[in-house]
């Protein structure tokens, strides 16, 4: 069986020793850097199937390590584990396509559950890749909005931008069920596969995300709205698909 390798990027040297003996009881194979310049090098190898991120790191931050892995292509999941107060970095985090975040103190339990999940899903997006997507529409056109599946891309108004593995899977999963609300416990299960769904605010930030990407006016989205205490729902209609 090939192991799986999980790089940690973590300059507290107890933490860091603990995740990796622990991670190594688990099964996994694990890679350790103790700061941003080491741990963004790690992961440019593309030996780690995950990354856990710190973001207070010593010559480079996290948020700039994510920054280059997203800028040069390199989309291996990033889970970010952070210390309280730290909000605002969080959903920078996520907005530069982090995949999920933990807040410091955390349970080996609870980092496990995210990292099977993280992992669960990126297989399953590669297994789904190579197969039945293939037999589907590739193209979707909607009013001022084209949607390339094959590409991972959306045109707005003639303007491309790039979807993320978890940008694309969610409007996947909201043009599936168009004109129907789809709550963020379903997108959790679904998109993320989580059995166990934490308290996370990981939906709603990959949702900004999204249509940042997608609206003209994101304070009046016209294709991605929200329905207020149930989740979200897809209106826009389906004028071509090829």
């Amino acid at each position: 069986m090939t192991e799986t390798h999980i790089l940690i990027i973590e300059d507290e040297p107890d933490l860091r020793a603990g995740l990796q003996h622990n991670l190594e009881l688990e099964g996994f194979k694990v890679l350790a850097a103790a700061n941003g310049k080491e741990g963004l090098r790690k992961a440019r190898e593309g030996q780690a199937a995950l990354v856990l991120l710190d973001l207070m790191l010593p010559e480079m931050s996290g948020i700039e390590v994510l920054q280059h892995l997203r800028e040069t292509g390199h989309e291996t999941p990033v889970i970010i584990i952070s210390a309280k107060g730290q909000d605002r970095d969080k959903v920078q985090g996520l907005e530069l396509g982090a995949d999920d975040y933990l807040t410091k103190p955390f349970g080996l339990s609870e980092l496990l559950a995210r990292i099977r999940a993280v992992l669960r899903r990126t297989k399953s997006g590669a297994k789904a890749g190579a197969g039945e997507r293939g037999a589907a529409a590739t193209v979707m056109t909607f009013p001022g909005l084209v949607v390339d599946w094959k590409r991972f891309t959306v045109s707005r108004d003639g303007d491309e931008v790039q979807l993320s593995r978890y940008e694309a899977e969610i409007l996947r999963m909201l043009i599936e069920h168009r004109g129907e609300v789809v709550s963020r416990q379903d997108l959790l299960r679904k998109v993320w596969g989580y059995v166990h769904l934490p308290t996370t605010r990981t939906v709603d930030n990959h949702i900004a995300r999204l249509r940042k990407k997608l609206e003209a006016d994101v304070e009046n989205p016209v294709h991605v709205v929200t329905v207020h205490g149930l989740g979200y729902r897809f209106e826009s209609e389906l004028l071509e698909e090829r």
